[in-house]
């Protein structure tokens, strides 16, 4: 099972990248970040006339979320429990039933947290313990199960091709990157990581300065695992191509698969 990761950046906007990507690399499970519209606004037909089933949590302009698959979307929940009062769409999951059994596939678009000195850092900061009060308790269901998105965290400093560029920004700082290692700490694996230990593997390049030329990258974009996922996991890629299409998303795809019959 091939699952994708990807902050699409305005799924309207980048419906005829989308369509080429899911026509060349035929992923089984996408998971969209950004997709900038309402459920009703999603391009939900033209998906699903290219084989996919979709599930949506969308917001009008800002965030949103959405599932792909082949394979029918079971027990799909939108909106990250533990705050009722969360309007802000940024998560969805489902179980995918597959031959070598269930898989749980969650679609994340972590808050960014800037400017640090206001409420939308600490909106993050309990964001991420909410995220992972929930992947704990996933866990103990014993699950085959990927949390996969863009976590607008930037792990270690070799996830960065300039690290002292990022200080003072939400992505890099200690709190965040403390939170990110409290979900992995509870039993979870980092695939590209269990995959490879090099540096210069970056999923985001901004639009200004010509940073993708200059490779000037930060890796934010993260597939969680599970121990019975990371027990099946084959192999990771990053879709740098992706990112060097005409009008492109800031993002590159990152693709994982798994052994799961």
């Amino acid at each position: 099972m091939k699952i994708v990761t990807w902050n699409v950046n305005s799924a309207r906007q980048r419906l005829a990248h989308l369509e080429t990507f899911l026509r060349e690399s035929a992923p089984d499970v996408v998971c969209l970040q950004e997709i900038k519209c309402t459920d009703e606004a999603f391009p939900a037909a033209a998906i699903e006339a290219l084989g996919y089933n979709v599930a949506v949590h969308g917001q009008k302009t800002f965030n949103g979320v959405a599932l792909l698959s082949r394979l029918p979307l079971e027990d799909v929940r939108r909106g990250l429990p533990g705050d009722d009062g969360d309007l802000q769409a940024r998560y969805i999951e489902a179980v995918i039933s597959a031959g070598g059994g269930a898989v749980r596939v969650a679609s994340i678009y972590l808050p960014n947290g800037n400017p640090v000195a206001t409420e939308k850092f600490a909106y993050k900061l309990a964001w991420m313990e909410r995220l992972r009060a929930h992947m704990a308790a996933r866990l103990a269901e014993e699950e085959i199960a990927v949390f996969a998105g863009d976590y607008n965290v930037i792990p270690e400093p070799r996830d960065a091709s300039d690290p002292a560029a990022w200080t003072g920004d939400a992505l890099y700082q200690p709190e965040s990157r403390a939170a990110f290692r409290a979900i992995l700490n509870l039993g979870y694996t980092d695939a590209l990581r269990a995959c490879t230990d090099a540096g210069g593997l970056y999923t985001f390049w901004d639009y200004q300065a010509g940073a993708f030329q200059r490779d000037f990258g930060i890796r934010i974009d993260h597939a969680l695992l599970s121990p019975r996922a990371a027990d099946r996991l084959r192999g990771v890629a990053i879709r740098r191509d992706v990112r060097a299409w005409e009008k492109p998303s800031d993002h590159a795809p990152l693709e994982v698969t798994l052994d799961v019959g």
